[in-house]
């Protein structure tokens, strides 16, 4: 390592000054923290303090820089040092915010505070200042998949921004399905009555852009690469193949309808006056190109009685369909009824539903179709029964619990089926060969054969050829803090591929996807990690000659950011990279690091705490905190006043995923009386902002108790607990309630060694 200089740096300002004897800080920092330049200042943050620190930059060759102030988490513009290696010790949040103003606590909270400047010091030494990463690509051309109303949407939008664009659509012309649709849900006041489609506007705009290049009849026969680098290979019709360089890719593949044969109990499959909402849009678009009015599909003549069944083959719970709701469905029956209506008056239009959903509009649309004498009825249909050129409709009535309600003589069922995502194939889960039956048998009658996915990206990762699926098939996204983002960094989703929506939140999804993906080809070009580490100028490194090839990093990488060579060494891909540093956990002889973030940065400021023995009554706990949630919680309870333990040294970490055990084994030796790991929410309804990292590491922590036999300490002494940004108020009672735990246990047996 080239020769360091480190500087600290005490700040007085926010009531420091007048809780904390800073004189004494600036002593630990120079006698326990080694630091040969530390100085004190009223206020470190305005422009006075920070010259001071530009000026020991600039004339006395100060390359690491810690700074006893604020959380990590404020004053960052006025912190901005990216030259330097520079790290922060939480006296305000941390400290003084979270301790009573008592004589009693002042003792306690001055202990709480040279430690963090002992830790800052230690965590300073072990980092140096990232450099970016050199494999950079700088294409700036964003591949659009799916030429439907999101792809064009966003093909449109990305054009306007500046950004060239290759549009791949699979079929003969754009559009998707908005092309197949008569009118569309109005999306403007006064909500009164379906309305155009706009799609051969938006055709018209994408074919007359010179900025986007469309083919047509084409698919992604390869992708390979990474944001700002990745090399696209497009099959045409022809046969032909042509490469593209791209930057960032936006999967916008759309969705099929739930296939309505599925449900024969309804009458599908059993009458052609049975339709899906699909089949009745053909049905109105047939009928505007001759006299307008609908007619029967079985014999041709009028309709004149309807029924709408909502959730058909949705929100099941028995497993057997989709489990979830389409959300725009409502709204469809409400338009589509509208159609009858609109063309004449006395057509029988009754819609029954379990929950009428309308986003988008309030209930002016629903208030509109029953104005014009749309009927709505609260039921759940058990059953349709074709019979010659009507139907009877059997249903319970939800208002007066009548279970045998029933409605007779309907020209023409329309069954609201759901979205099915086109996602691709489930690298998770594979589905089943395209085979019913033993050894090539044909299916049995009305026996349902699973059809294999086509993969749509065709991604040359390890992981599998197309970006991770949620459990319901729609393409994994961290749906709370950062949509359209995919486990595949530059690969974006939008529109029904990503989850069910309408024509209007598919063009605003498509927009939003667009912005992402122009942020990620950018960010690539500077060497800068994407979300949730956005700037991020550190990558992953490696010290291949202590490998042991055993491929839990590239197992665990929640991105797919590692491969692997033909020696079977890890291979990063540091523009997928996310910077989570769940390679760094699960490497079980710690030979990858990260500049500003390392087995050594965190281990550093473990050993740098001061021990009290086991007569002091001073235990000590500490608390390996995912920045993303759980920090920010602790920094939000202190500005709120909210008082937990003094027992307690707080280390952030990027996500629960990067934490090695060794770090725990370290503390237990050193003789912390405890650990508590506080993490994102994982499993299903995961919160994680890295997706997968917290989950990964409480499998890998789960194991911590033959560490702690082999230690022969208690398993309590290691604590995991699920923590949310927005637990202000339970994160300091979860900690002093462990606190009190752990006093009852008894200190420490290796307090003292």
């Amino acid at each position: 390592m080239a020769d360091i200089k480190v500087a600290a740096y005490i700040c007085k300002g926010c009531g420091l000054g007048e809780r904390l004897d800073t004189d004494a800080l600036v002593k630990v920092a120079q006698k326990d923290g080694k630091v040969p330049l530390v100085k004190s200042h009223d206020f470190l943050c305005n422009a006075d303090g920070v010259a001071m620190i530009r000026n020991d930059v600039a004339n006395e060759g100060v390359t690491h820089i810690m700074i006893g102030a604020c959380s990590r988490r404020a004053k960052t513009e006025a912190f901005f040092f990216p030259e330097n290696a520079v790290a922060r010790a939480n006296l305000r949040e941390g400290v003084i915010w979270i301790r009573p103003d008592t004589e009693e606590a002042r003792e306690t909270t001055q202990d709480m505070a040279e430690d963090y400047i002992r830790m800052g010091c230690a965590e300073v030494k072990a980092m140096t200042a990232p450099g970016g990463n050199p494999n950079t690509g700088s294409n700036k051309t964003l591949l659009v998949v799916g030429g439907g109303v999101t792809g064009m949407t966003a093909a449109v939008e990305a054009s306007k921004a500046g950004y060239p664009v290759v549009l791949v659509e699979k079929s003969s012309a754009l559009g998707g399905w908005g092309a197949r649709l008569f009118k569309r849900i109005p999306i403007h006041e006064p909500f009164k009555s379906p309305a155009d489609t706009g799609v051969a506007d938006l055709v018209s705009q994408v074919m007359g852009d010179s900025n986007i290049k469309v083919y047509l009849n084409a698919t992604i026969a390869k992708t390979e690469g990474a944001p700002g680098r990745f090399v696209v290979d497009v099959a045409t019709e022809s046969g032909a193949t042509h490469t593209e360089d791209i930057g960032a890719i936006l999967q916008a593949t759309g969705f099929t309808l739930y296939d309505m044969n599925k449900l024969p109990e309804l009458g599908a499959g059993k009458s052609p006056n049975v339709v899906d909402q699909a089949g009745l849009e053909a049905l109105a678009s047939e009928a505007a190109a001759k006299d307008g009015v609908i007619r029967r599909p079985s014999d041709g003549q009028p309709v004149t009685s309807v029924v709408f069944v909502q959730c058909a083959g949705q929100r099941d719970t028995t497993g057997t369909h989709l489990s979830y709701c389409s959300g725009y469905c409502c709204n469809t029956s409400v338009k589509q009824a509208m159609y009858f209506k609109d063309a004449n008056p006395s057509v029988e239009t009754v819609v029954v539903y379990t929950d009428l959903r309308t986003p988008g509009n309030g209930e002016d649309f629903y208030r509109s179709a029953q104005e014009k004498g749309v009927i709505f009825t609260k039921g759940k249909v058990s059953q349709v029964l074709p019979s010659g050129n009507t139907s009877t409709v059997k249903f319970h009535d939800l208002i007066l619990d009548d279970t045998d309600a029933t409605i007779a003589d309907v020209d023409l069922v329309v069954l609201a089926t759901g979205q099915v995502p086109n996602s691709g194939v489930n690298i998770e889960a594979l589905a089943k060969p395209q085979v019913a039956g033993e050894e090539g048998e044909a299916p049995a009658e009305g026996e349902a054969v699973e059809v294999k996915p086509i993969s749509i990206l065709n991604l040359t990762y390890r992981q599998g050829p197309d970006v991770p699926q949620l459990t319901q098939g729609f393409t994994d996204s961290h749906f709370i803090c950062f949509p359209y983002e995919t486990r595949r960094t530059g690969i974006y989703t939008a529109g029904p591929v990503r989850r069910p929506m309408d024509m209007a939140q598919a063009r605003e999804d498509a927009t939003g996807a667009a912005l992402k993906a122009i942020q990620a080809l950018e960010n690539a070009e500077l060497g800068r990690a994407a979300h949730p580490r956005s700037g991020d100028l550190s990558f992953p490194k490696v010290r291949l000659e202590g490998c042991t090839q055993c491929k839990r990093c590239t197992v665990e990488c929640p991105f797919g950011a590692i491969d692997e060579d033909e020696k079977r060494f890890p291979v990063f891909n540091e523009s997928r990279c996310r910077r989570c540093g769940t390679c760094m956990g699960a490497c079980p002889v710690r030979v990858i690091s990260f500049e500003n973030y390392s087995v050594n940065t965190v281990g550093a400021q473990i050993k740098a705490v001061d021990i009290p023995d086991e007569f002091s009554e001073k235990p000590r706990i500490l608390i390996l905190a995912c920045e993303n949630d759980a920090y920010p919680a602790l920094d939000m309870a202190g500005m709120n006043h909210n008082e937990y333990s003094a027992f307690v040294r707080i280390i952030p970490i990027r996500c629960l995923g990067s934490v090695n055990t060794i770090w725990v084994t370290d503390a237990l030796n050193a003789g912390y009386d405890g650990v508590m790991m506080m993490g994102c929410k994982s499993g299903e309804q995961y919160q994680c902002h890295f997706v997968k990292g917290s989950e990964l590491g409480r499998v890998r922590m789960s194991k911590i108790d033959d560490t702690l036999k082999t230690l022969n300490l208690e398993s309590e002494r290691v604590r995991d607990l699920e923590v949310a940004i927005t637990d202000i108020k339970r994160v300091p009672e979860m900690i002093n309630k462990y606190a009190e735990e752990l006093v009852a246990i008894g200190p420490s047996p290796f307090k003292g060694f």
